[in-house]
């Protein structure tokens, strides 16, 4: 299992959600889009190590 991976997934995930809260409290579009960008390549990365985990677990099975 890959915590740190995960880990700088959902590191990555949290500073899209700050980066979009920030934009929406100033009004700016291209900070909202980079936040939104931001959370989806963190919730990709950690779904990749979800699946990299169930590989890993079957393999051993």
């Amino acid at each position: 299992m890959s915590g740190t991976d995960k880990v700088a997934g959902k590191a990555e995930e949290l500073k899209g959600t700050i980066k979009e809260k920030v934009g929406d409290a100033t009004d700016n579009r291209s900070m909202q889009a980079e936040g939104a960008a931001d959370q989806m390549s963190g919730k990709t990365k950690q779904a990749a190590e979800d699946v990299k985990d169930d590989l890993r677990d079957d393999r051993n099975d």
